[in-house]
This record gives structure tokens, C-alpha cells and sequence, in this order.
């Protein structure tokens, strides 16, 4: 397992974590690699991630994997996510290692397209295109609620 990244640290000397990084990497996975438009991610599951007495994993932690990857891959302070297609091909058990690798495939100005696929050994479990957006500032720092529309 990769150790934490904060804002100094770099992984294989590529690149340095811009965002996300006071993430809880318990539900959102490692980095293991970072580069320009890319990320891998390695979420081992756990105990809390169960659903039933199989041990299936909730889908909405392999997403947040999968987000996470995608948010590194783009890699600024200030990208959102701003829409999602998503697929869950295969089931997620606890104690599965799930490796998720996100690139940025078309860059629009503002605008990020990624793609990120989650596999468990040569098993594709997830595959995703996300929509993100890098924005000026911090958007809890943008004043939405008074914002003015101009077309």
C-alpha cells in the first residue's frame, strides 16, 4: 500500500497532489502513481465498506475511489466534479484490492474529460467518463446563491 500524500510529497518523483489532499484515504484509496492528466489509485476495502453478511462492498465507495482518481489525475486546487457516467460491471468484496486508473482525455478550457477504469486483478469492476471543471477560486469561496446569470 502507497503511504499518504500531503502537498510536499510526491509519488515516484512525478508530480505533487494539488487537491484533495486532506482526503480520508481509508474510503477514497492511495495513490500509487501521479502524472500529468493521470492517476492511479489503489482502495483496499474493509469491514466498514460491507453491505450484507457476504461482504459485498456499497458501490458508493468504489465512486468515491474512482472521483478521488479522477480529482488527482486533473490535479488543481480547484476542480469540481461536474457530472458522472458510471458503470458497476462486477462486485466488490471486502478485502479486495481495487486498482482505479483515470486519465484526462479532452481538456475544453475550463473544462475536464476523464476516464477512469477500476479493476480487481484482470477483473474490470468499474468504468466511468467524469465531467469536471477547474474553477478560478475554492468553489465554496464563489458566491452561487447570488451568482448572475449573463447570456
Amino acid at each position: 500500500m502507497a503511504e499518504e500524500l500531503n502537498e510536499e510529497q510526491t509519488v515516484e518523483d512525478t508530480q505533487v497532489l494539488h487537491t484533495h489532499e486532506l482526503i480520508n484515504r481509508v474510503y477514497s484509496g492511495d495513490i500509487v502513481e501521479l502524472k500529468d492528466g493521470f492517476a492511479k489509485v489503489s482502495l483496499l476495502t474493509n469491514e466498514e465498506m460491507r453491505v450484507d453478511s457476504l461482504g459485498l462492498v456499497h458501490g458508493g465507495f468504489i465512486f468515491c475511489a474512482a472521483d478521488f482518481a479522477a480529482m488527482a489525475a486533473v490535479n488543481d486546487p480547484n476542480v469540481v466534479l461536474s457530472g458522472a457516467t458510471t458503470s458497476f460491471l462486477s462486485p466488490v468484496r471486502v478485502d479486495d484490492e481495487v486498482i482505479f486508473t483515470a486519465k484526462v482525455r479532452h481538456k475544453d478550457g475550463r473544462k475536464r474529460e476523464v476516464n477512469v477504469l477500476g479493476h480487481v486483478l484482470d477483473i474490470k469492476v468499474f468504468e466511468a467518463t467524469m465531467k469536471t471543471v477547474v474553477l478560478d477560486k475554492h468553489v465554496l469561496k464563489l458566491d452561487l446563491m447570488n451568482a448572475v446569470k449573463t447570456d
